[in-house]
């Protein structure tokens, strides 16, 4: 019941931060020759083989969407992905949104197994004592998020989430509301590394 009242508060959060785009429906087909240029660091159909760049299949497309709309305009910050997002209307990001969206994402697969247990227990069920709410009650018991509000983690790479975890508990990269940067500075870095392996081998399939 705490699990499904947190998701429902932290709707009601973000949605404001979703007005304008919460209907990012795009034309898969064009999207797929719009997003040729991504195939370099994303690779084919969003199924990156380099740790360094995410996995973009199955992922949420609104959420895609406003990533790109945040690169576009500053508030994340990543010179190589602004350079790109420049060059997109909102148009071209529904687009390549709805592609990516389409495709079926690949399992990266936990390599470091010894921290598997502790990485299930933080996502499963979170730290009571530090506040460190679990992570499926945003992104869903199998990773696959909460549309459109929550992204798909399940299958990506570790190094990638835990890149991703310790720039929000930074602060270098921010989010609606800094909730996931409160979650983060609320996180050892040993946690964060064993929550990110346990993502990596979630399978919204099983």
């Amino acid at each position: 019941m705490m699990k499904t009242t947190l998701a429902i508060v932290l709707a009601a959060l973000l949605t404001p931060a979703l007005v304008g785009i919460s209907h990012a429906a795009g034309n898969v087909k064009a999207g797929k020759t719009k997003a040729a240029i991504c195939v370099g660091c994303h690779g084919l159909g969003g199924n990156s083989t380099n740790p360094l760049y995410p996995k973009l299949a199955g992922q949420n497309a609104t959420y895609l969407v406003t990533q790109l709309r945040a690169f576009k305009n500053g508030k994340r910050k990543n010179p190589m992905m602004a350079g790109f997002a420049t060059q997109l209307k909102l148009g071209d990001m529904k687009d390549i949104a709805a592609y990516y969206a389409n495709q079926k994402p690949t399992i990266s697969g936990a390599r470091n197994t010894k921290i598997l247990s502790v990485g299930q227990k933080l996502y499963r069920g979170g730290n009571a004592k530090t506040g460190v709410s679990a992570c499926m009650s945003c992104h869903g018991p199998s990773g696959k998020g909460i549309p459109p509000l929550f992204p798909r983690v399940s299958g990506q790479f570790a190094a990638y989430t835990e890149s991703q975890m310790l720039a929000f508990r930074s602060g270098s990269r921010k989010d609606p509301k800094d909730i996931m940067s409160r979650i983060a500075k609320r996180m050892s870095r040993s946690e964060i590394k064993a929550v990110s392996e346990f993502i990596a081998g979630l399978d919204t399939a099983k």
